[in-house]
């Protein structure tokens, strides 16, 4: 370091003044940090290997081979005018800067000139050329980078194409395969499709080493493939209320109603308990990937549920190892409670296997799945123990446990390296795992060497490399939301901490609130795209987690470490880190259970990009209003008052709940879910649909805290899956189902959870009459069990399945009277009509099974509803509801409100003035010519129908349908016919007067009717959320 002296020692230059202003010893700071340009001469080439692997994988290979050509030959020449570039300037001198001699040079002619005053006139250089010799260089590496990221991508999607696997995946031919596990197999979460539950399945990754054909040729490949598991009979981990979190499912998971083949005992645990480089021979079925062109596997092998692995050779020593630690952490974590049993070995190993559904939510929904995928942030607590911190590790005064030790900085670099080595074998090589290890390394690597150390480079060093090595990690989202947050954290943290500590923030509090900022606004995006969702709580609940994640990681690895040799040990860590892993699930559950914790957002790249911009817009404002703190002030109360969303508050912004609802059609998807009011609070729930989120939300929205009946039609998924949302946080007085307990699956998960939240479980019986509040009931059906018949068999033969048992119920309320008929298949209504012959007329009508095609026309025109509910799913595969069935209740005069294209709907008023709300419009495509989708409101209010106009009164709705009365009756005053789908009361216009037209009543000069539509459609307009749709009297 240069300088000058003065009286009392050395003075520092005044270029590096500012640098050592703050230190306290008057020498300056002993590793000053200056500010300086970003260092970002490896984020190109990173970024040009990413983009380029990215496009390789799908990409021809002739095409790729030719394109790596062309960057090799751009490169060598952008390499050869780099170099002349740079002679051109060493003869000009060209960038030359003016000053005093650097150190080491000899003195020339001129330097007794200098001495004494003189200075040799400077040349100014002339402004910098956009191809200068660095631009030119840059431009080379960056080409030469994507080059390789090219090639490497393409010889890595050969690996898809080679061996016979991808030809026999093409003719779904059945073989015999010896598979290397490359990948830990994991129990996947069961999913609803259709009424039926699709049965959990062990998963894994593998490479094919030994492909015997169906006609007996053996082929030694090495071909990437997923091995696909099904367990009928397993048990996945379910929720509950209480303390348990558990939940058994039955051997007919997937609502098999023969009852599926049980698995042998221990099957599950066999596939499951498979290590890394385990080697397995299996009989299976070879069908193609979903994308053969962009997928990373060349088949996937699906193996029978009851087949188990036959053991070719066992793994190697080292997965022995790290399976055994990772073995030890379970056993030392089992008799912790549910959530600090479940989270604490996800949070040290990655290692989610006990983590139940519902804390897997709440964890997405506040933005915390990091800390359940093994992140960055293991690594760099597990190296902070040993090295200190990172800014500390090359100085005298450096901390951590390696200067307590006594090792050299080659040594802590050691040291760390096989550490970060570890944590990769142990927690499995995910792409946040090689992405924060290989930052480690050269970071460790810089430190042994004693060069500068710089984050950022650091970063897009270890995107490089692993991008060369493992090109599928460019189509990663894992990696990709990695990788952004560690480039916020390191270009974005700092300014935004500085700005915050500028504004009197304590220094500690402004670097956390920054960091948790910076890697949401970079992140959410990503998010946005694969979710199609914005979380408002993520920030405040990942301030919050941080507080336990050091200790609970900590004392998590000790019991690691410590578990293979002394268990008990391990346990008291184990239990010691319950506690910080219980604080951690408790703020996911609490941000998840908040109203506003996150809002719908257009997903796919759109809305990425959308959002994208939104930040970059906001941001800026973000810092003018942290100037004036009655903005913050405002600021702060408006986002409180969004994520709790107070009743009123909501109800005054949205319109949602419209106030004196009756009952409302939850919009569940592809399912059933339906609330009936009961007072303040209170309601009669039947049916949860298939996810307990879509119920919850809907719940909340509607202010419901207490259930005292909740009847569950029948036990199909679509009906009873999103039981546990219903539970959650609610009183619940008892659960009324049907007498068939089929699918036993499903019914046998009813039992689970009821059982859990200790919630009594009754049967629903013919006759039985019940009243609550303003409402009152009565079960129409199904009918009673024949007494000398075996459990769930029905003398009637209309009840031949779960549908044909659905709970059918007659509801009163406000003088309102509605009818709930399940999912009952015409045999049944049939029954229904035979055994109930004094139904008549509704007001509202449940249309059964998702308003499907099979429907009995007798028991419809019995009813003659007014208003037509059906609740389906927006875009579902079975067509529901069926044009058809739409048909029938427009002819019969009902209107038709659907929650796929309408939201939630919620009925409202009395017999003498029904009308309707609906929660929201789904984003639908336009219906062919020709045909018109039901359930879409006409223009303005619902007006009387022709037969209304006939006699001069009106009920409240419209009969829609063509007037089948000839001749037309005579007409009321202010009614008339507009179309043959509806008539409407004319509306004349303050400006333009109507002009009759020849021939047509009216004719001269007096107002006309209009013709219809060219479509023959009445003319409409959107409905808004929360409008209530009435039909009144005309005047």
């Amino acid at each position: 370091m240069t300088g000058t002296h003065g009286p009392h020692g050395p003075r520092l230059h005044s270029a590096q003044a500012p640098a050592h202003a703050t230190a306290v010893s008057p020498h300056g700071a002993s590793d000053p940090q200056q500010d300086g340009p970003v260092d970002l001469r490896l984020v190109v080439p990173a970024l040009a290997a990413w983009a380029a692997a990215a496009l390789a994988l799908g990409a021809p290979g002739g095409g790729v081979a030719v394109a790596c050509g062309v960057a090799v030959v751009l490169a060598a020449f952008a390499l050869r005018r780099a170099v002349v570039r740079r002679r051109a300037e060493g003869e000009t001198g060209v960038g030359e800067p003016p000053g005093p001699e650097s150190e080491g040079s000899r003195p020339g002619p001129d330097s007794a000139r200098r001495a004494r005053g003189f200075r040799r006139p400077f040349r100014r250089s002339p402004a910098p050329r956009l191809w200068s010799a660095g631009a030119c260089a840059a431009l080379a590496g960056a080409l030469l980078c994507g080059a390789a990221g090219a090639a490497s991508a393409a010889l890595h999607a050969a690996d898809g194409r080679r061996g016979p696997l991808p030809a026999l995946a093409e003719r779904f031919a059945r073989v015999t395969v010896e598979l290397e596990v490359t990948g830990d197999p994991r129990l996947t979460r069961p999913r609803v499709r259709g009424s039926q539950r699709t049965p959990p399945a062990v998963v894994f990754a593998a490479d094919a080493v030994r492909v015997t054909a169906p006609d007996g040729e053996v082929t030694a490949v090495r071909t990437p493939v997923l091995a696909v598991v099904p367990q009928r009979g397993g048990a996945a981990p379910g929720t509950g209320r209480g303390g348990a979190r558990q939940r058994e499912r039955g051997g007919d998971e997937g609502g098999d109603t023969s009852g599926g083949v049980r698995p042998p005992p221990g099957a599950a645990s066999v596939w499951r308990g498979l290590l890394p480089s385990t080697r397995v021979r299996v009989v299976a079925r070879a069908v193609p990937p979903l994308s053969p062109t962009g997928d990373q596997v060349a088949a996937v092998l699906r193996v029978g549920d009851a087949a188990q692995p036959v053991m070719v050779r066992p793994p190697d020593r080292l997965q022995r190892l790290a399976g055994r630690l990772r073995g030890g952490l379970r056993d030392a974590t089992q008799g912790l409670k549910p959530d600090a049993r479940a989270l604490l070995p996800g949070l040290v190993v990655g290692d989610t296997s006990r983590v139940a559904p519902d804390l897997d939510d709440a964890f997405r929904a506040t933005d915390l799945t990091h800390l359940l995928a093994v992140s960055g942030s293991n690594l760099t607590i597990v190296l902070a123990l040993l090295i200190g911190p990172a800014h500390l590790a090359t100085r005298a005064e450096r901390r951590g446990l390696a200067p307590r030790l006594g090792l050299s900085l080659r040594g802590t670099a050691v040291l760390g390296g096989g550490l970060a080595l570890a944590f990769v074998v142990v927690c499995r090589p995910d792409p946040s795992v090689l992405r924060a290890a290989a930052c480690g390394l050269i970071t460790l690597l810089a430190i042994g060497t004693g060069r500068r150390r710089s984050l950022l480079p650091a970063l897009a060093g270890a995107v490089l490399l692993l991008v060369l090595y493992d090109p599928w990690l460019a189509r990663s989202y894992g990696f990709l939301l990695s990788v952004l947050a560690t480039g916020a954290l390191l270009l974005l943290g700092p300014r935004w901490s500085a700005a915050l500590q500028r504004r009197r923030v304590p220094p500690r509090l402004a670097e956390v609130i920054a960091a948790a900022a910076a890697a949401q606004a970079v992140c959410a995006p990503v998010v946005a795209v694969l979710a199609a969702r914005v979380g408002l709580v993520a920030v405040p609940c990942n301030l919050l987690a941080e507080l336990a994640v050091g200790p609970a990681t900590v004392l998590g690895f000790a019991a690691l470490a410590t578990a293979p040799v002394a268990l008990p040990v391990a346990r008291a860590l184990a239990w010691c880190a319950g506690w910080p892993a219980e604080w951690i699930a408790g703020v996911a559950r609490t941000g998840a259970g908040l109203p506003g914790a996150e809002f719908g957002w257009p997903g796919g790249w759109a809305g990425g990009l959308a959002l994208a911009a939104v930040t970059v817009a906001v941001v800026p404002v973000a810092g003018r209003v942290l100037r004036r703190p009655w903005l913050c002030a405002l600021c702060a109360l408006a986002v409180i008052l969004a994520v709790c969303r107070p009743a009123p508050f909501t109800r005054v912004i949205t319109g949602w709940p419209p106030p004196g609802w009756r009952a409302v059609v939850c919009d569940v998807g592809q399912g059933d879910g339906l609330v009936l009011a009961a007072g303040d609070g209170t309601a009669l729930v039947v049916d949860t649909g298939p996810e307990p989120r879509a119920i919850d939300r809907c719940l909340t929205d509607l202010g419901i805290r207490r259930i005292p009946l909740l009847i569950l039609t029948h036990f199909h998924a679509d009906h009873v899956d999103g039981l546990p949302g219903a539970l959650r946080g609610r009183s619940v007085g008892a659960i009324e189902t049907t007498t068939l307990e089929d699918p036993p699956g499903q019914a046998a998960f009813v039992r689970a959870t009821s059982a859990a939240a200790r919630i009594p479980v009754i049967r629903a019986m013919p006759g039985e009459r019940r009243r609550l509040g303003p409402l009152s009931w009565e079960v129409l059906w199904p009918p009673a069990p024949a007494p000398a018949a075996a459990p769930g068999a029905f003398g009637s033969g209309a009840v031949e399945g779960p549908n044909d048992a659905s709970v059918t119920l007659l509801v009163r309320t406000g003088g309102l009277k509605l009818l709930l008929l399940g999912d009952l298949e015409p045999p049944s209504q049939q029954a229904l009509l035979t055994a109930h012959p004094e139904l008549s007329a509704v007001d509202v009508l449940k249309v059964a099974h998702h308003g499907s095609a099979y429907q009995d026309p007798a028991l419809i025109r019995r009813l003659t509803p007014r208003l037509a509910l059906i609740s389906a799913g927006a875009g579902n595969p079975y067509g529901h509801p069926a044009p058809r069935t739409i048909a029938v209740l427009h002819a019969l005069g009902a209107r038709v409100l659907r929650t796929d294209t309408d939201g939630a709907l919620a009925v409202l008023g009395t017999p003498g003035r029904l009308s309707a709300a609906v929660g929201g419009r789904r984003s639908r495509g336009r219906p062919p010519r020709g045909r018109r989708p039901g359930g879409r409101m006409p223009r303005g209010r619902w007006g009387p129908s022709p037969e209304v106009c006939a006699r001069g009164a009106h009920d409240g709705l419209t009969r829609r349908g063509p007037c089948r009365v000839r001749p037309p009756p005579p007409m009321s005053p202010g009614c008339r016919r507009e179309s043959p789908f509806a008539v409407t009361r004319p509306r004349a216009s303050p400006r333009t007067p109507r002009r009759g037209r020849p021939g047509a009543p009216g004719h001269g000069g007096r107002p006309g009717p209009r013709p219809p539509p060219a479509t023959g459609r009445p003319r409409r307009r959107p409905r808004r959320p929360g409008r209530p749709v009435r039909a009144r009297a005309p005047r």
